[in-house]
């Protein structure tokens, strides 16, 4: 057995329960989930400090901002986000950024700027580096969890319950840490996946893309669209987009088709060619990228696990890679808790892969989908004519742009609407799956995220919710005793919440319910006897 009682300070402990490699969003929300619940966690991570110049995600969407509720940390990062979700929920599409105007989306991306029934949070934009530091500085708070900043995994090896973990740093020490579990949230060239003998599969993009990050003062003033969140532009000759990091003049752009040599041969040029005007800018960072289509044929090895890009890559349309990470890291993060404090059984664990696995799928196929027609594919040289040949081809992009992007930016049906199908640890009620959409329908079918309600005292359904599992009442004839007490025979933390309000029952489908910590329902039905709780429990706690 692994001792997590020993006090190691500021050294890398010889143990840990669990050790997570990569210290991005994921990795550091996977130590959130389980810090929270009690589970030791030791976060490898070979960067000292968050490099700002390399925004890369940009998206925070409103699921993964419910997850940041849960854990008490929704204010803290919208207090660090520079671009407030009033400011703006458009897209704008036009010639240049000091051009015409060809199109515009409203309400995208889950910005809802207004409290609805839909979310608990709405979306948030805000550039990775400033969501990883909200995370470190959570992850500090937890006693739990501790840093190995400045080291690096070099080896594993599973010895019965325990993985032995080599870490190394730039000065070539090493050490050893045993843990019960290892999670590899180390990204795309995961040195997890490759020791552990779990492979990519799927195809790469052609096309190579540049991500650069530069100041420009007064460009904000200049630009004719007002706020918006992503400023498409349609020249032929540099086509890609660009948006504010800030609200004074520090900004992104991405350019389609340019190679790193291309971009650093004259970086300045291209942001003119996005801008339309020979503007000073400062470039303080570039990043070339090339989309990718990449799923691992597993995300489990034993006491091995991956999450993130380590499990999957898509490409950025639509800003769906990142927070699908944060979703594994959930997922799986309860789970390991609930194993490593003996509620939880081996059916448990193996749920990990059937659950997020598909997601993962579901998501590569729609930013593939997305990629499919970008600025390249939308730019002509007659959208920048003036005149009546002008007018007509931006009348004539806009209609090709509303059928090819509005499904980019209106993805609610992705993002709230996945359900965990075939999941050895849910208990179907018979219902079909609610087909696969653009939009959300709410639904509480067993596997399906709970659908979301403001109560009427003006708080969220999902702060009524306990840390653990809750069961939902919903009407005065609907008995839940018997599952309070065979969750307490079994030591699997239980919230009964009383809700009494026979209204929800059409939308919930039944007056009682049992959800997961991850806030997915996990049964519905009416009373149950004794011995029908404990058959529900044991199925999905995986027992």
């Amino acid at each position: 057995m692994i001792d997590t009682t020993a006090d190691y300070g500021d050294a890398i402990p010889p143990q840990t329960q669990v050790l997570i490699a990569g210290g991005g969003p994921v990795g550091l929300s996977a130590a959130v989930e389980l810090g929270r619940r009690g589970v030791h966690c030791l976060i490898v991570e070979p960067r000292q400090s968050v490099d700002r110049l390399r925004p890369r995600a940009k998206t925070t969407n409103a699921r993964t901002m419910e997850h940041f509720r849960r854990w008490g940390l929704a204010e803290r990062l919208r207090a660090a986000a520079p671009l407030k979700v009033a400011w703006s929920q458009d897209i704008v599409y036009c010639t240049t950024l000091l051009g015409e105007e060809v199109m515009r989306f409203t309400d995208s991306l889950g910005l809802f700027p207004q409290r609805t029934d839909l979310v608990a949070e709405a979306g948030q934009q805000i550039p990775q580096p400033l969501v990883e530091e909200v995370l470190r500085e959570a992850v500090a708070d937890l006693a739990t969890c501790q840093f190995a900043l400045g080291w690096s995994l070099h080896t594993l090896q599973q010895h019965g319950d325990a993985v032995l973990a080599t870490l190394v740093n730039a000065q070539g020490e090493q050490r050893t840490v045993a843990a019960a579990y290892v999670v590899g949230g180390d990204g795309s060239r995961s040195v997890v996946r490759a020791i552990s003998g779990m492979h990519y599969e799927g195809t790469s993009d052609g096309r190579p893309n540049l991500g650069i990050v530069f100041r420009a003062p007064g460009l904000a003033e200049r630009q004719p669209h007002g706020p918006a969140v992503q400023y498409w532009v349609l020249n032929p000759a540099c086509p890609g987009l660009l948006g504010r990091m800030d609200l004074s003049d520090q900004w992104w752009a991405i350019v389609n088709g340019v190679s790193l040599d291309e971009g650093q041969a004259n970086p300045v040029a291209l942001i003119r060619g996005l801008v339309g005007a020979e503007i000073d800018a400062e470039v303080l960072g570039t990043d070339p990228w090339t989309a990718r289509m990449l799923l691992a044929d597993h995300y489990r090895n034993g006491r091995i696990f991956l999450a993130g890009d380590a499990a999957h890559l898509n490409p950025p349309w639509g800003g769906h890679g990142f927070n699908t990470g944060i979703g594994d890291a959930v997922n799986l993060g309860w789970k390991l808790a609930a194993v490593l404090h003996g509620w939880g059984g081996e059916r448990l664990l193996a749920s990990y892969e059937v659950e997020r696995r598909p997601v993962a799928e579901r998501t590569i196929r729609e930013a593939a989908a997305n990629m499919r027609v970008l600025a390249p594919e939308l730019s002509s040289a007659d959208l920048q004519v003036a005149g009546p040949i002008g007018a007509q081809a931006r009348r004539a992009a806009a209609a090709t742009i509303r059928v090819a992007k509005d499904r980019e930016f209106h993805s609610l049906g992705l993002v709230l609407g996945y359900q965990y199908e075939d999941s050895p640890v849910i208990v179907g009620d018979g219902t079909p799956p609610m087909p696969e959409g653009q939009d959300y329908v709410p639904t509480a079918r067993p596997g399906a995220r709970l659908p979301h309600r403001w109560l009427p005292d003006g708080t969220s359904l999902y702060d009524r919710l306990g840390n653990g599992w809750s069961l939902l009442r919903l009407s005065d004839d609907a008995d839940g005793i018997a599952f309070s007490s065979a969750a307490a025979a079994c030591g699997m933390p239980l919230t009964v919440i009383e809700l009494h309000d026979p209204t929800l029952i059409p939308t919930y489908g039944a007056p009682l319910l049992l959800v997961r910590p991850d806030q997915h329902v996990a049964w519905r039905g009416t009373t149950v006897g004794r011995l029908t709780a404990e058959t529900i429990l044991d199925r999905v706690r995986g027992a």
